[in-house]
């Protein structure tokens, strides 16, 4: 009797010390899955600020006629680099058709989105002033900036061959301002459209492994 209970003790020892065993294995395989993930978002980081800032650059180049006459601005944010168009680059008073000049510059966009940034997300934000629709037929501000941003998303697709995909529409109407609506040159800064890329390099390395 005492040699089986013996022999059982040191079975419960024996799995035990096999099971302490594995778990720290597990352990440190997990670590080193932690090391490796933490390596892989800073290599992330590091692409996606070089990828952003060689869009900067080109889009400084290529837009230097909208920039110098203040019709556009280039931001880097933490959204991402943000391209700021003023309305009227693209559209007529109350209305939510692209003028020819705009699409000059939003082929100069698109150009680099594609060369420069193949795997981003863009989204396209429409905004207007506080100014209430009264002629333009719009129910009001919202479906105003939402038919201009889908005008701009509209034209990546059919005319800049940006894939469907990557292209967001956003309409924010009046309700973030980023100047006084209290005078002529604040209204004409709210009435904008804002083209925001951000990289999104994780789905790719998901998909390439």
């Amino acid at each position: 009797m005492a040699k089986i209970i013996f022999r059982s003790v040191i079975i419960s020892v024996l799995a035990l010390t096999l099971t302490g065993c594995t778990t720290l294995s597990k352990k440190r395989a997990l670590e080193r899955e932690n090391e490796r993930l933490r390596e892989q978002v800073a290599t992330l980081e590091e692409q996606k600020d070089a990828d952003l800032q060689r869009a900067l650059k080109d889009l400084t180049a290529n837009l230097k006629d909208e920039l110098a006459n203040y019709k556009a601005k280039l931001e880097m944010t933490e959204r991402g680099l943000v391209i700021t168009f003023l309305a009227e680059v693209f559209f007529d008073s109350g209305k939510d058709t692209l003028r020819p000049q705009g699409k000059v510059s939003l082929e100069k966009v698109a150009q680099v989105i594609n060369k420069d940034v193949p795997d981003s997300r863009v989204a396209i934000e429409g905004h207007t002033d506080s100014d209430p629709i009264k002629y333009s037929g719009w129910k009001s501000n919202w479906e105003l900036s939402s038919a201009r941003a889908l005008a701009v998303l509209h034209y990546f697709v059919d005319e800049g061959a940006v894939k469907p995909e990557r292209l967001s529409a956003v309409a924010y109407g009046e309700y973030q301002p980023v100047a006084s609506n209290d005078t002529k040159e604040g209204k004409q800064e709210n009435r904008r459209v804002e083209i925001v890329i951000l990289p999104s390099h994780v789905e790719k390395v998901k998909a390439e492994e």
